[in-house]
C-alpha cells in the first residue's frame, strides 16, 4: 500500500496524540527527530518509507558525534515507533529499526522536593488576593496528592472529579483510565477552587468543561502550568529548578518513604512496567546509605584506620 510520506508521518503523530496520549513535549521532540531523519535520507535521495537498517545506523552514528547517548536513544525510539506503526498499517512489510540496539544510557535519579519544601510551595502558591492563586494552589495540591502527569492534569474535565467519593478518574497513556484517591486536604482545596471557578466563568460569560481554566475561561495549558509553578517557587523562596514532573516524583518518593507498596505506587502513577517505578527504590536506597554513613558508629571505621 503506497502512501504519501508526509501524510503517514502526520497520521503517526496524530495517533500518538489522540490514542497514546503522548505529552506535547514528547510529540514536538518526536516530530523533530523524524524530520531530521527525513532530511538525512533525502541526502541519499530516499524518503522515510525507503530507509534500510544501514541507513538508520548511519543516521544514529552521525547524531552520536553531536549529541548524548540519551538523545540517540530517543531518536531511535521515535524511529522504532514510526516504523512499527507503518508495519501495522500495511505501509511497510518490515521495520528497518527493529534490529537496532539502543545505546546504554546512564539513568538519572529523579529530583524531588522534601516534605517541608512541598508544604511551602503549596502554601505560597496562592500569592496575593485577587489573582489566580486559588487555582494555582489547587493544581499544585492536586499534582502532589495524585502524582498525575501535567498532560493528564490539563486534560481533566469536571466530570472526572468525585469530591464526595474522594477520587479522580484519569485518562493516561494509551487511553488507559485509572482511579486515584484524593486526600481530604485536596478535596477541601478543590472545593474552594471550584466555587471561585464558577464565579470566574460567570464573569467571563463563558462555559467550560475543563477542570482547570485560564484567565479567559479556556482550558489551562501545560506551558501555563509550568509558568505558574515557577511563580510559586519564587514566592516560596525555593531556589530549585523543577518542573511539573518533579511533583510526580515527589508524590511517589513520599509514598515510598511512608511505607507504600511499590505495586500500589505503580498503579497510582499509571506505569505500564514495574521496572519504571523501581527507580524510586534506588532513590530511597541512596538516601538510606547516606543516613547510614552519617549515623552508624562503625561507618567511619575504615576512614579512621586509614588515617593511622
Amino acid at each position: 500500500m503506497e502512501r504519501d510520506v508526509t501524510s503517514v508521518l502526520t497520521e503517526y503523530l496524530n495517533t500518538l496524540e489522540t490514542q497514546r496520549r503522548y505529552s506535547p513535549h514528547t510529540l514536538i521532540a518526536y516530530r523533530k527527530d523524524l524530520e531530521q531523519l527525513k532530511d538525512f535520507l533525502a541526502e541519499a535521495q530516499k524518503d522515510l518509507l525507503e530507509a534500510t537498517t544501514a541507513d538508520l545506523r548511519n543516521f544514529l552514528a552521525r547524531v552520536r558525534y553531536q549529541a548524548s547517548a540519551r538523545t540517540v536513544a530517543r531518536k531511535l525510539a521515535a524511529a522504532r515507533g514510526f516504523y512499527a506503526f507503518c508495519r501495522r498499517r500495511g505501509y511497510l512489510s518490515d521495520s528497518p529499526a527493529e534490529r537496532l540496539r539502543s545505546p546504554v544510557v546512564e539513568k538519572k535519579l529523579p529530583r524531588f522536593l522534601d516534605f517541608e519544601e512541598m508544604l511551602a510551595l503549596i502554601e505560597k502558591a496562592a500569592g496575593q488576593e485577587g489573582d489566580l492563586g486559588r487555582r494555582d494552589r489547587a493544581l499544585i495540591e492536586l499534582m502532589y496528592a495524585t502524582g498525575v502527569r501535567v498532560s493528564e492534569l490539563v486534560g481533566l474535565n469536571l466530570d472526572r472529579v468525585d469530591l464526595s467519593g474522594r477520587s479522580l478518574r484519569v485518562l493516561g497513556k494509551g487511553n488507559k483510565e485509572r482511579l486515584i484517591p484524593l486526600t481530604q486536604k485536596a478535596v477541601e482545596v478543590l472545593e474552594q477552587y471550584l466555587r471561585w471557578r464558577a464565579q470566574w466563568l460567570r464573569n467571563c460569560g463563558v462555559t467550560s468543561e475543563a477542570l482547570f481554566i485560564n484567565r479567559d475561561g479556556g482550558r489551562l495549558t501545560a506551558r501555563s502550568v509550568r509558568r505558574r509553578l515557577d511563580l510559586a517557587l519564587r514566592r516560596a523562596g525555593l531556589l530549585k529548578k523543577i518542573s511539573p514532573h518533579t511533583l510526580r516524583h515527589t508524590f511517589a518518593t513520599h509514598l515510598l518513604r511512608a511505607g507504600a507498596d511499590l505495586r500500589a505506587i505503580q498503579e497510582l502513577l499509571g506505569h505500564a512496567s514495574l521496572s519504571t517505578t523501581q527507580m524510586y527504590t534506588h532513590l530511597e536506597l541512596d538516601r538510606l546509605l547516606k543516613v547510614y554513613d552519617e549515623a552508624h558508629p562503625r561507618a567511619h571505621l575504615l576512614d579512621s584506620e586509614e588515617k593511622r
